[in-house]
């Protein structure tokens, strides 16, 4: 990580931090939906990986913790492959998409809502484990499990445009 970067993470408060977190989680959020519109299966996929990995990135550096690309797709992993059932995973709305027709409109529409819910609630589950001082060396996904799948709820919400949800949840987060 550039020595700019660190000193950067080091001058914010603890408020600007998480401001900041809030936004790159907002943002990534709602970019990680348009991977789902891509209609080749398992190449949505590696883009809404990639949207993820830069998000985690991002995260890094508004806390000073050093980024590490495997380690990061190795949190995602453990993340989304131990809480979402399978029939709810990324990877299932992106096969869907090998139907003709009423499959690829199934599978834009689910991979962008899951896609858009699981970069929130991973995001959200960095975002409090780097508040906490944490690194991507000390990150257990099996001890946020729960604070994920609460997180994955609360982004389908979120991003699926559900109006009473998502004042409260950018309150909650603010």
């Amino acid at each position: 990580m550039a020595t700019e970067q660190v000193e950067a993470a080091v001058a914010m408060t603890p408020e600007q931090k998480l401001a900041a977190a809030n936004k790159v989680v907002r943002n990534y959020s709602i970019g990680s939906v348009a991977p789902g519109l891509i209609p080749i299966p398992m190449l949505d996929l590696l883009a809404l990986t990639s949207v993820q990995l830069k998000m985690l990135h991002s995260l890094s550096n508004v806390y000073g913790v050093p980024f590490s690309k495997n380690l990061g797709k190795e949190a995602i992993t453990g993340l989304v492959g131990g809480v979402v059932p399978v029939s709810m995973t990324p990877m299932t709305a992106s096969l869907v998409k090998m139907i003709p027709l009423v499959g690829q409109v199934a599978g834009a529409i689910s991979m962008g809502t899951l896609g858009g819910a699981s970069t929130y609630a991973i995001g959200k589950v960095f975002t409090q484990h780097f508040e906490s001082g944490g690194t991507f060396l000390s990150f257990d996904p099996e001890k946020v499990r729960a604070y994920f799948a609460s997180a994955l709820e609360e982004g389908k919400k979120v991003v699926g445009g559900d109006a009473k949800a998502a004042p409260a949840a950018a309150t909650a987060n603010a």
